[in-house]
């Protein structure tokens, strides 16, 4: 973990929720993590990464739960460790995230997670029944932030969220695209991330070893460790989002630009991941995604931004990736926008 790593505050107000009733308790808590209190009423505020991890560590032994006083149960401590020691045993990622989820429901009551396959999509819904609207939006928050971190600590790599859908309503944070990925809408009908299902065929490549490092540094694996924005892939992905898909350097071209070898650029997006290709997809989609919801362009205008030689194939592309066409993608965003001259459905 960076020096300069950190996390929106609103990440902190999740885990401190428990306390609000207990102004001393909870100031003395956010001192000993070495947070000043004063930036918990700051919705823009961050804090250091290494302060929210001890933070984390501190509450699960103040409130005797790790899942912080969200659920009408909890998880007392121990609980984590377990359920990943189940965990490293399963061969891949389909069965492990199958058994994660049985195993969560072993110990919460008011929060339930499903994985459901169709076809090449993945998706984690969630049902909760908790006793307030803000215990329902930090519960479900820090529950998919658990599920989607876990998938990737076992795969030993960044899965990219291609949707992800919350029912509570809430201001965007700088931290929701690395978190969430840039098909993130808040107000929907359910709550639910949505992922290519061929990560699930992937191998659990964690073994005891690894998991006693992993529960010695929890916090920062999961909150860090593939989500980091000042890492390379970070990089990598700002670069290619601000210029034209035309404009985009080789893989050669970019490790020069960065003062490396290909070989060493490639370690290190593999140290945190990735591959150069699955940015540029990621790039890709969350462009289409974004234009779409924002922009009047028309969708032809969007694909030969993309880099597709034909409307078609972009239409092709996007339904590949969201199970829709593009126009019906736009129209749920978008009112009164015209799509007549842009759909080829």
């Amino acid at each position: 973990m960076r020096e300069k790593d950190s996390v929106a505050v609103y990440f902190v107000q999740a885990m401190i929720h428990a306390l609000g009733a207990h102004p001393q308790r909870l100031e003395a808590v956010l001192q000993e993590a070495g947070i000043d209190p004063a930036l918990i009423r700051q919705p823009t505020a961050r804090v250091p990464a290494s302060a929210f991890a001890a933070l984390w560590l501190i509450q699960i032994r103040e409130l005797d739960d790790e899942f912080f006083g969200l659920d009408s149960h909890g998880m007392p401590p121990g609980a984590f460790a377990l359920i990943c020691r189940a965990l490293i045993q399963e061969p891949d990622l389909h069965k492990a995230m199958r058994q994660c989820l049985a195993n969560f429901s072993l110990f919460l009551r008011d929060f339930r997670g499903t994985l459901a396959v169709r076809g090449k999509r993945a998706v984690i819904s969630l049902e909760s029944q908790a006793r307030s609207d803000d215990v329902s939006r930090f519960g479900e928050e820090t529950f998919l932030v658990l599920m989607i971190s876990l998938l990737c600590w076992l795969g030993g790599r960044r899965i990219p969220i291609d949707r992800a859908d919350f029912r509570h309503e809430r201001l965007p944070l700088s931290d929701d695209r690395l978190l969430w990925g840039p098909n993130l809408t808040f107000g929907a009908e359910r709550t639910e991330i949505e992922f290519a299902s061929h990560y699930l065929r992937l191998p659990v490549v964690q073994d005891l070893a690894s998991l006693k490092v992993f529960l010695r540094t929890a916090p920062q694996w999961l909150v860090i460790r593939f989500r980091n924005q000042h890492g390379l892939a970070s990089q990598v992905h700002q670069r290619l989002r601000n210029s034209r898909y035309s404009e985009w350097p080789t893989l050669q071209a970019f490790a020069l630009e960065q003062h490396l070898s290909p070989s060493t650029f490639r370690r290190k997006l593999e140290r945190e991941g990735c591959s150069y290709q699955e940015i540029k997809d990621e790039v890709r989609r969350g462009v289409a995604f974004e234009q779409l919801r924002q922009s009047n362009a028309s969708i032809g205008d969007i694909a030969e931004r993309l880099g597709f030689q034909e409307p078609s194939a972009f239409h092709r592309a996007f339904k590949k990736w969201t199970g829709e066409s593009p126009g019906k993608y736009r129209a749920r965003f978008q009112d009164g926008i015209s799509e007549t001259s842009d759909r080829r459905d």
